[in-house]
């Protein structure tokens, strides 16, 4: 997981075209956070914002609740992976972050964040946008072999209760899914959007969806603390690499340090990291940019 998390988009272009209808705030409060057994102590839609992990973040320190929510139908300075700036159209993506203070869950396990908000991505995907995705390790779900959502998250420690001498570890998840993006809108040929995939582009049944499997996905990885010691389950593992179109790909794999190598996925494992196989065996990589160079079949991964 990086050092620095960020809200996800794609480059915005104007096309001139109406603007998406407004996500419903009030009613993804009642189902979300009033309803019976929800799983979010608050929702926020806003309209625009520079970056809603950036706010939930300042929240975080200013005492926010875990499992504090935040939309944002614009974000004028959303941040990609690797220092990437990524913007979009308003009201043409779901924008959220997602506060969660992991309490005993142990920093081991923070690594299997990003991979267990893929699940909840394809999840909700297939439930409110009625496609097949996969995930490219580590943060990246594609439709198609095209990029239609990316995860980043960011750990920082905050005080405990107010006492500035004891700090707890808190995370901000966010996610950029492509809802009602055009092709000219598109960043780069790899990318796509619900519509180009001939999905629903209904956003509020889409960000309800998408939220209710992330509360379900983020509370097994919590319970792999208590359920197996401080490591990841065998389910959530087998439901990952099952998932993971990485996983038996040919990939390039640019290292810190300038250092770049190729070869082919073999595996995720118990930390979270990719295993790599090449000409010299095999290599654990946890930070990096990796490019699928030719999927399994021939399929391009994006």
């Amino acid at each position: 997981m990086s050092e620095r998390a960020h809200t996800l988009g794609v480059v915005h272009a104007d096309t001139g075209s109406e603007t998406p209808p407004a996500l419903d705030g009030d009613a993804l409060r009642r189902v979300l956070v009033e309803g019976p057994d929800a799983p979010y102590s608050s929702l926020e839609v806003v309209e625009d914002i520079g970056s809603t992990n950036a706010e939930l973040l300042a929240r975080a320190a200013a005492g926010a609740a875990d499992r504090s929510v935040l939309l944002a139908e614009h974000q004028a300075s959303g941040r990609g992976r690797l220092g990437r700036v990524w913007t979009a159209p308003p009201r043409t993506q779901v924008a959220v972050s997602v506060l969660l203070r992991p309490g005993a869950v142990s920093p081991t396990l923070f690594g299997w964040l990003p991979l267990v908000t893929g699940l909840a991505i394809r999840d909700g995907l297939r439930e409110a946008g009625g496609v097949d995705a996969t995930l490219k390790w580590p943060n990246d779900v594609l439709v198609d072999g095209r990029k239609i959502a990316g995860i980043l998250a960011e750990v920082t420690t905050v005080p405990a209760g107010g006492d500035y001498s004891v700090r707890l570890p808190a995370i901000v998840v966010g996610v950029g899914i492509n809802v009602s993006l055009t092709q000219a809108q598109l960043p780069v040929p790899h990318a796509t959007s619900l519509a180009l995939a001939g999905g629903s582009v209904d956003r509020d049944r889409l960000a309800r969806s998408v939220l209710e499997a992330l509360a379900l996905r983020h509370g097994q990885w919590r319970e792999c603390e208590r359920g197996s010691g401080s490591t990841i389950s065998d389910t959530l593992m087998t439901t990952y690499s099952e998932a993971c179109s990485t996983i038996g790909a040919d990939v390039r794999v640019e290292l810190p340090g300038d250092i770049v190598r190729t070869g082919r996925a073999d595996r995720v494992d118990r930390d979270g990291r990719l295993v790599v196989v090449d000409t010299d065996g095999e290599f654990p990589v946890a930070a990096g940019d990796v490019t699928h160079v030719r999927g399994v079949g021939g399929r391009w991964g994006g």
